[in-house]
């Protein structure tokens, strides 16, 4: 019979931590002390790889295109990525929490392939927000998956990044013709109209978790208009 096994725990910066387990052949990440809730596992990431196929797919033809994920999570949004992209591109990931590297970097990292190790892959343990303050105009696209949704579970200091403000800041660092994708457990229309305030024409997609049923996740993707 499978049980949970914990092997790390990571914390989490202003407070908190997140735990590692081995799950039978799977990876679990929960938030310690939580409801016992899954935030990501290895066996579903469906939606992960949704976040970014449909945004890199529109960009591909460009030369050396620079994309920006905002948080590694369990490293198959990086590695699906990396799948859409030339050679010339540059991948960079911006992760809060220094654990979770270091978990992809680890037995975790197998799952999807060891990402990190591509050439085009630039790994930061930086706030997603300051580089979106600091490269304007400076990536053809945004994929953010930073937390569970426009309302922050993890850390109430994402929630930044879904306001009009965050948004605002996302757009400036797009280039022109830039796409932003955002990954949410659930939809949330006040979210969506949110980002049309923000200047961006996007549409919800909805998205399997694993396959082709059960749980369903919402991707928002989100054209930057000329200003």
């Amino acid at each position: 019979m499978k049980r949970f096994v914990l092997l790390d725990t990571a914390a989490i910066p202003a407070g908190g931590a997140l735990c590692l387990f081995e799950y039978g052949d799977d990876f679990v990440i929960k938030i310690q002390g939580g409801n016992g809730n899954q935030l990501m596992n290895t066996r579903t990431h469906g939606s992960e790889d949704a976040l970014v196929e449909i945004p890199c797919k529109r960009i591909a033809s460009r030369a050396q295109v620079r994309v920006l994920i905002g948080g590694l999570g369990m490293g198959f949004t990086l590695a699906s990525a990396l799948r859409q992209l030339g050679a010339d591109a540059e991948v960079l990931v911006a992760e809060l929490v220094p654990g979770v590297i270091e978990w992809n970097r680890g037995a975790l990292g197998e799952k999807s392939g060891h990402p990190l190790r591509d050439a085009r892959t630039q790994v930061l343990n930086q706030d997603v927000a300051e580089l979106l303050r600091a490269q304007p105009e400076g990536f053809d696209a945004i994929m953010l998956d930073v937390d569970n949704g426009p309302e922050g579970l993890t850390q109430k200091r994402n929630s930044w990044l879904y306001s009009l403000d965050g948004l605002d800041a996302c757009a400036r660092a797009l280039r022109p013709g830039g796409v932003l994708a955002v990954w949410s457990a659930s939809a949330d229309r006040a979210f969506a109209e949110k980002l049309a305030r923000a200047g961006f024409k996007a549409e919800e997609v909805q998205v399997y978790a694993h396959g082709n049923r059960g749980t369903r996740h919402t991707i928002w993707i989100a054209d930057k208009r000329k200003r």
